[in-house]
């Protein structure tokens, strides 16, 4: 008869040290993303963290983040999507030809650009799905054609530089924000429920999460460890939610940034199709064989990545109020870096949603905290760079190492 004690038999809880290691790509990340704004918080003399700060913050960023989900499944996929930023500059173009020079309604006209985004995707998806063309060789001639194109569309029928102004209903997500119903003494209400009920719901998920691991056997952390990780995830938030309220409150794009962030989060732990594109990624062959369309799968991913695609071009164009021949203008490489600094590997089938977010944060509070500290655009690119080069050499150190 076994002596084992029945409850070490069952219990997945492992200590904290094993559960850091398990996960050190995205601690890793969060850790670097909260070193860089510390430090840029007392570089800037605590500029940074102003409201106005980090409003701006979000405005700046929001597409990058919303283009970064789309971008994941592709590089989790195996693939890469060089022609997002022409795609936005294209889409961009567009809504300014449908809302400005056409005057038409603007909700039809949001349906036409997203739909142009997801004809985009199912281009180049087509040939790289279906003709096995390198994503990299179709995404390139997608980035050429499609800027192209935009500059065509401005030179036609534009001023020649830039077609505009849109509406200020076309503006409202872009440039607006939530309404507020109570005056609390300058601070925005609605935005302070917002800031308290978010982190509670995040806890509850995160919660349910952990118990439903725990009973499939899944290993899981302490649940004191649990408790205080969320804690100060609830109180970062919480702080930079009540700063961003003191201001302005929350912008709309935001809350939509933060709609779309856990749809694809739930979309890639808890779906079939989630799941497949994982598996793609990880061992093509494999998943073929187990009787997975592929080829679907891969089409799929890029008509994903151009409704992205569309959706950050409507944002940034109404955000400029004008689409110019140069809207998102070597974005493309901003999306890719901020994937590959949040885990994502570069050979496929490795990388989360919430890595792919705090990559673009670290973009994102690289680019402010440089613009604060008056670093020119060569500066910033370089040292962008060398972040990434850094991020990927870890990645691939510790794959070898492990």
């Amino acid at each position: 008869m076994s002596s084992a004690n029945p409850a070490t038999e069952t219990s997945h809880v492992v200590s904290v040290g094993d559960h850091i290691r398990n996960n050190i790509r995205e601690y890793g990340m969060l850790i670097a993303l909260v070193v860089i704004m510390l430090l840029f918080q007392w570089l800037t003399g605590g500029v940074l963290f102003r409201p106005q700060n980090l409003t701006n913050l979000v405005l700046q960023n929001s597409f990058i983040v919303i283009m970064a989900l789309g971008m994941l499944l592709v590089i989790v996929a195996g693939h890469i999507d060089l022609s997002v930023g022409s795609v936005v500059g294209f889409v961009g173009a567009v809504a300014g030809v449908l809302v400005v020079q056409m005057h038409m309604n603007l909700a039809l006209a949001t349906v036409i650009c997203l739909l142009m985004g997801a004809a985009v995707g199912a281009w180049h998806g087509y040939f790289i799905a279906y003709h096995r063309i390198p994503s990299f060789i179709v995404t390139l001639s997608g980035m050429l054609v499609f800027r192209g194109l935009t500059y065509a569309i401005i030179n036609t029928t534009g001023n020649g530089s830039s077609i505009g102004p849109f509406p200020p209903a076309f503006q409202i997500v872009a440039t607006g924000f939530i309404p507020d119903f109570t005056d609390m003494g300058g601070i925005h209400s609605t935005s302070i429920l917002l800031t308290v009920a978010i982190p509670i719901v995040m806890f509850f998920l995160s919660w349910r999460r952990r118990s439903v691991n725990e009973k499939h056997g899944i290993d899981v952390e302490p649940f004191s460890f649990f408790v205080g990780q969320n804690l100060v995830v609830a109180a970062a938030a919480i702080f930079i939610g009540y700063q961003i309220s003191s201001y302005r409150g929350l912008p709309n794009v935001l809350i939509l940034m933060l709609l779309l962030i856990a749809l694809y989060a739930f979309a890639t732990q808890r779906t079939t199709i989630g799941r497949r594109i994982y598996a793609m990624g990880g061992n093509e062959k494999a998943t073929k064989l187990s009787g997975i369309d592929t080829r679907r799968l891969t089409f799929y991913t890029f008509i994903n990545m151009g409704i992205l695609a569309s959706i950050a071009g409507i944002i940034i164009a109404t955000r400029l109020n004008s689409a110019t021949a140069k809207g998102g203008d070597g974005l493309e490489l901003d999306v890719i870096a901020a994937c590959f600094i949040g885990g994502a590997s570069a050979s496929g089938g490795v990388g989360k949603v919430t890595g792919a977010v705090i990559g673009a944060l670290i973009m994102g509070v690289l680019n402010q905290g440089m613009s604060i500290l008056g670093y020119q655009t060569d500066s910033q690119k370089m040292i962008k760079g060398a972040v990434l080069l850094a991020a990927v050499f870890i990645d691939v150190y510790n794959k070898n190492k492990g």
